[in-house]
């Protein structure tokens, strides 16, 4: 039996919906992608975790938990369904000690969840940042990753050319997470926790292809282990 990866949703108009390069990504790793539900309540979540090995917590609009500065006008803050329902998942998962990739928003969730502080615009309130945003004419960029990183193992790499379409970041890494990704200009780019169940990029892996397929195996591979019984 493959490992079955759960896949966070964007909420908009009482719908629910998801990039199919997340799902394809997960498939190629060699999981089942899984929709997660926007339930409401945190113990439908642990429900829904119980039946999952592994999570994506996807990309998505402003996380204002930690947040320093305001928002600029171009970003909207996330659907409080879908914030409700990241949140009940992510601690379900926590709870459980299950293994989980945080992309853009989902890496700004998951620090933010340990007490890390986010920008609320990196460009205006980071001395010497780049434009970011695809939207403000942000381009690709390169990212070193720390020699012996979880990141750097799961890629195969120490330096990659990344897509960049964030007006967030990450300023501080939340209790238990450290940084082990920056671009150029000092901008956190990846987070992980010392067992490496825990990966956060900023970044996004699912529309890169197969030189970020890593980060979805990775993943996959810290589920089945956990299928398996190993810590």
């Amino acid at each position: 039996m493959s490992p079955i990866i759960g896949i966070t949703t964007s909420i908009e108009n009482e719908r629910q919906s998801v990039r199919l390069d997340y799902v394809r990504a997960v498939e190629k790793a060699g999981g089942v992608p899984i929709i997660v539900p926007a339930a409401r309540h945190p113990e439908t979540m642990r429900e829904v975790a119980a039946l999952l090995h592994g999570l994506v917590i996807t990309g998505g609009p402003a996380v204002t938990d930690g947040m320093i500065g305001e928002l600029p006008a171009d970003l909207e803050t996330a659907d409080e369904a879908r914030l409700t329902s990241d949140r009940a998942i992510l601690r379900a998962f926590l709870e459980a000690r299950k293994p989980l990739l945080g992309i853009c928003y989902g890496m700004q969730l998951i620090s933010a969840n340990f007490g890390g502080s986010i920008y609320a615009d990196v460009e205006h309130l980071l001395d010497g940042s780049m434009v970011h945003s695809e939207r403000r004419g942000g381009q690709d960029h390169p990212v070193e990753f720390s020699d012996t990183s979880w990141m750097a193992r799961a890629l195969g790499v120490k330096n990659m050319v990344v897509n960049t379409r964030h007006i967030q970041a990450v300023a501080e890494p939340g209790e238990g997470l450290v940084v082990t990704g920056r671009s150029m200009d000092g901008v956190i780019e990846a987070i992980e926790d010392e067992s490496g169940d825990i990966l956060g990029v900023q970044f996004h892996p699912e529309a890169m292809g197969e030189p970020a397929l890593g980060l979805f195996k990775h993943l996959v591979e810290r589920a089945r282990q956990r299928m398996r019984g190993n810590p």
